[in-house]
């Protein structure tokens, strides 16, 4: 009998920990991403070596470890392209930029460029949690308002289609 009490609660303990959703698999992807963008950015790691660090050091079984990976290596082989889709909406320079709204805004500005299966409103909404999370106090204001720019010109046909569906409704 006393094998079976202490059975028990490991069995329990395994069944704890629910099944992420998408969402806060794709969410989780992103929180790793902007982790490890900053290292690459303030480091300059290899991207191949970061990706392994991070898959190894971190639990990803929540996550969505392909989403993660794409978005590390997209920010890293397109960020000077990034960088000049998002530049003329700063108050400043790009090297005047905290580390972490940079590498917040290279995601945001990646995902609305190249992965337009995202809606807009979206990429939006997570790069400002993002920067909620990991960054200064009113970053989340400055990531919104660069992005929601952004956004206008990389997005326009699903800004005015979205405009146009809430007109006639």
């Amino acid at each position: 009998m006393t094998q079976e009490k202490e059975t028990k609660p490991a069995k329990s303990q395994g069944k704890s920990k629910k099944k992420a959703s998408k969402t806060e698999m794709r969410r989780s992807a992103r929180k790793f991403a902007v982790q490890a963008v900053y290292s690459w950015q303030m480091a300059g790691q290899s991207i191949n070596e970061l990706e392994a660090m991070f898959r190894v050091d971190n639990d990803m079984s929540q996550t969505d470890i392909p989403l993660f990976g794409e978005l590390l290596r997209g920010v890293a082989t397109h960020s000077s392209a990034l960088d000049e889709a998002y530049a003329p909406f700063l108050d400043r320079g790009l090297e005047e930029l905290d580390p972490i709204e940079r590498a917040v805004l290279r995601i945001g500005s990646y995902e609305l460029i190249h992965r337009i299966e995202v809606p807009y409103r979206v990429v939006i909404n997570e790069s400002v949690d993002l920067a909620k999370v990991f960054g200064a106090t009113e970053s989340h204001k400055y990531v919104n308002g660069i992005l929601d720019k952004l956004s206008q010109r990389v997005r326009m046909v699903e800004i005015r289609a979205r405009h146009e569906a809430k007109k006639k409704s």
